[in-house]
């Protein structure tokens, strides 16, 4: 398996968790929920994969350098304002601005986790 290739599901596993957890800390973890947690999951991993490349998320380099890990929290906080939009375009509500700062803030710690024991684990022997 290729290293960007298990970027990639583990940023789409971690992305799902984060969205389960929102959703679980609502009281609302039934699967008739599904429809209602894809609203939110898909703006965010859209928004994420547009963001990420150009912070170098997917740069052999810095993925394996655990010094460059504060980059994928950075990616999350400048995407989550975009998933919020998405979202609330497709709920055709309104992007509220607390919940773009808990959706961006709670998405920025499990990406800087599961970033950073990627980096951990991937580095280069010195």
């Amino acid at each position: 398996m290729s290293k960007q290739f298990s970027l990639v599901i583990g940023d789409i596993i971690t992305l799902a968790i984060i969205t389960l957890i929102g959703f679980a800390t609502h009281g609302e973890t039934d699967l008739a929920l599904l429809p209602r947690m894809l609203t939110t999951f898909i703006p965010l991993a859209l928004s994420w994969f547009l963001i990420a490349p150009w912070l170098g998320l997917f740069d052999k380099q810095i993925t394996s350098a655990p010094k460059q890990v504060w980059r994928a929290p950075l990616a999350m906080l400048l995407a989550a304002p975009m998933a919020a939009i998405l979202r609330a375009a497709l709920l055709n509500a309104v992007a509220l601005p607390l919940f773009t700062l808990i959706l961006g803030s709670s998405a920025a710690l499990g990406t800087l986790l599961w970033r950073g024991l990627y980096a951990v684990f991937r580095r280069k022997p010195r």
